[in-house]
């Protein structure tokens, strides 16, 4: 009989990588609620966990798995509902420990020298300034939020001011629901004051960006890649993650070695996560950027592409309380992009790229995968899980044997691809 393992937040492209495992005919994939239901608007904790709750109890077979690979609220659901299945899955104290961005720093210190300077900032106060111990420029973001929203990159006192006034009038979407899964745990008393709305600053980390994928098991920390995060020029925008790093060996040898020890030191066991990187070239200076508790659904392919197998794997085999699966170069190309087409200013979508022109392309070029991320007729600043500063109008992945080679599908796929948008 096939397992059945719930997803939260089961997308298409999910779907078929999933049905990429070499075992997938052992398994049945049930979607747990839509990402839609799951991130939009704001967060209610308490309704969710009572929808999915509902729908796995009406269930008319056995539950073996309840797994996620978006960001929050997803990736601490995913524990709560485990625990109340008797299912494996993640320590939900470590994993909020990982993912409340202030607590988190105050843990790394303990284990590493690669932070930033950071410190809580007030929020509702019109005259804030920087503490005296940092020095711009700084991210002033929130101490819990997902895809980069409410993340700016300040150079004075006035631009922070201003941030954070224009946060003030913004919906608070991640704030109460983090609030009442702090509520589940016993806190530190630093830690217990601090409201789940809060925000933070650090000073800003320069060079190239990159993560490092990777899980636990058995108490066990394992690596299995590092991804390039490249940005658009004289932006903070991603424009595509690239897998292998073209990093120097000596600089991907110590991220391996600074994520052995964070990740030993958090205690995050049974799951896998993902942790994020700035290198300078010019100061040789290495600075953690941020842990996740998932691995990164958006190298999925990527991993697929190089190594032979979906970085889902992992996260199927530790649901189900077996060591993952971990192969190394065994894919069909030597390297992979994903690639984030944006445009960075507000309009309405006027008129999208057909179906059949996007099936022409995916045919033409091997490996290459389009998503659309609006639809016709959309105002661009009404999408959810946006950056601070750009909109995703597409998802486009591409191979090669070079990455020269997937920069140039990448830039045929764009020109072929028609997109009208009115700006507003």
């Amino acid at each position: 009989m096939p397992s059945h393992i719930f997803v939260l937040g089961l997308d298409d492209l999910g779907r078929a990588e999933l049905a990429t495992l070499p075992d997938a005919a052992d398994f049945v994939f049930h979607g747990l609620m839509t990402l839609d239901e799951l991130q939009s608007g704001t967060i209610d904790l308490p309704a969710l966990l009572h929808k999915a709750q509902r729908q796995l109890d009406t269930f008319d077979g056995t539950i073996d798995g309840i797994v996620g690979y978006w960001d929050f609220p997803i990736s601490l659901m995913v524990p709560i509902l485990c625990a109340r299945y008797h299912l494996p899955s993640k320590n939900l104290d470590a994993a909020v420990k990982c993912e409340h961005k202030y607590w988190s720093r105050l843990e790394q210190q303990r284990f590493i020298d690669e932070y930033p300077k950071f410190d809580l900032i007030d929020f509702n106060d019109p005259k804030a300034t920087l503490p005296a111990h940092m020095s711009y420029p700084v991210w002033a973001k929130p101490i819990k939020s997902f895809s980069s929203e409410g993340a700016y990159r300040v150079t004075s006192d006035e631009e922070l001011q201003a941030v954070l006034a224009k946060r003030r009038e913004s919906p608070e979407r991640a704030g109460p629901a983090f609030d009442e899964i702090l509520a589940r745990l016993e806190l530190p008393e630093e830690i217990a004051a601090i409201p789940g709305g809060s925000y933070m600053v650090e000073e800003a980390a320069t060079g190239s960006q990159c993560t490092i994928e990777g899980y636990n098991w058995d108490g066990e920390v394992y690596l299995t890649g590092i991804v390039d995060s490249l940005h658009y020029e004289n932006s903070s925008s991603f424009l595509r993650y690239r897998y292998p790093s073209e990093l120097p060996q000596d600089v991907r040898q110590r991220i391996h070695s600074v994520t052995q020890r964070v990740m030993t030191g958090l205690g995050l066991r049974n799951s896998t996560f993902n942790v994020e990187y700035f290198w300078d070239p010019d100061t040789d200076r290495l600075v953690l950027l941020e842990v996740n508790t998932r691995h990164s659904q958006s190298h999925a392919p990527l991993f697929r592409y190089v190594d032979g197998l979906t970085n889902h794997a992992q996260m199927i085999d530790l649901a189900l309380g077996r060591k993952p699966r971990q192969p190394v170069g065994e894919g069909y190309f030597e390297t992979a992009s994903k690639w984030m087409y944006r445009w960075f200013a507000d309009g309405t979508v006027r008129k999208l790229p057909s179906a059949r022109e996007i099936a022409e392309l995916e045919q033409r070029y091997p490996g290459t995968i389009i998503e659309l991320d609006v639809t016709e007729g959309q105002r661009l600043s009404n999408s959810f899980s946006q950056d601070s500063y750009s909109y995703m109008l597409a998802t486009i992945y591409t191979t090669g044997q070079t990455d020269q080679q997937a920069v140039e599908i990448y830039e045929a796929c764009v020109n072929a691809l028609q997109f009208e948008i009115e700006n507003c």
